[in-house]
């Protein structure tokens, strides 16, 4: 039985961090292989289930030094069934994955968790397409029945809630959020932007959010950006707008380079983990609802802990 799904504890208030970018640091500093950048592919040995273990577990021992919550994402986001079968898995191996990796997390929460810092289990999902481009544009209904599997099957795990990350146009967010609703999980839409400020296909964040609460009469629980420097995004957001208030949280990229350059670059980009923390503590001044900050391609530890010193003493103050 799942142990928060029902009362989550980030809807309470509280300050709760995010890992950094699993993947990234599976490739840059464990120089790991992940075709199509799926973290699933570590997972098929125990070297690899602990490299990830060892990993996130760094993140749950940072939120007990800071006296805060942790979400930990299942690394998931490439266990739906088009990319399942890209990796060469079958149909079948669709919810031995995904049960895998929510149990892994499981683990670590067993372990680690304590009052102070309770340990909430994500089970993350992913576009259909690319992440980064909307290579693959379905209907409502086409992203509902798309989704479904993977989020069947995570509903049938521990994981406390479903997000589903990187999403960058608003029909495949809100079947998503119909097929949560479906599985009864709670469910969390981060769309990614440009350094515009635009979802990849040219949609305002403010659009694409106000389509998914219309279409699903509120169903995300909130919604989060990830995948962006916050130089791409801060200024758009007026905390006295209602849109800008359902968002919760922020999984920001180290570098300020666009997608297209990252894609292209062949070192990692891990910016300035000071710049980052104080980028994040901006966010928290700005929109009082924010309680949920981590980092996304390019961060790690560091990167997360300077948002801990950060935001954690301003939150004290």
């Amino acid at each position: 039985m799942a142990k928060y799904r029902n009362q989550l504890p980030q809807l309470s208030g509280g300050f709760f961090i995010i890992s950094g970018g699993l993947e990234t640091y599976l490739v840059h500093q464990k120089g790991m292989n992940l075709p199509y950048f799926a973290a699933i592919c570590a997972m098929k040995d125990q070297s690899g289930c602990k490299f990830i273990k060892d990993y996130l577990s760094t993140f749950v021992l940072l939120a007990q030094k800071y006296g805060v919550g942790v979400i930990l994402q299942s690394p998931t986001w490439r266990a739906s069934p088009d990319w399942l079968k890209k990796l060469g898995y079958s149909d079948q191996d669709l919810l031995s994955i995904n049960r895998q990796a929510v149990d892994l997390l499981v683990d670590i929460r067993e372990k680690h968790e304590t009052v102070n810092s309770p340990i909430i289990i994500n089970g993350g999902i992913g576009p259909r397409g690319d992440g980064y481009n909307s290579t693959i544009v379905m209907s409502p209904d086409e992203a509902q029945t798309y989704h479904s599997a993977q989020i069947n099957a995570l509903s049938q795990t521990k994981a406390d809630l479903i997000t589903a990350f990187t999403l960058n146009y608003s029909e495949e967010a809100i079947g998503i959020a119909r097929a949560a609703k479906a599985a009864s999980m709670p469910i969390v839409i981060s769309f990614t932007v440009e350094t515009n400020g635009q979802l990849p296909n040219g949609q305002s964040l403010k659009e694409a959010i106000e389509l998914v609460d219309n279409a699903t009469e509120k169903t995300p629980i909130y919604y989060m950006i990830n995948c962006a420097h916050t130089s791409a995004f801060e200024q758009l957001l007026n905390p006295e707008e209602a849109w800008v208030q359902r968002i919760r949280g922020f999984k920001g990229n180290a570098s300020k380079k666009s997608h297209a350059e990252l894609n292209d670059s062949k070192e990692l980009d891990d910016g300035d983990p000071v710049e980052f923390g104080q980028c994040n503590l901006a966010l928290l001044n700005k929109l009082k609802n924010v309680n949920i900050l981590g980092g996304c391609c390019g961060t790690d530890i560091r990167h997360v802990e300077e948002t801990c010193k950060a935001c954690c003493k301003s939150r004290q103050s």
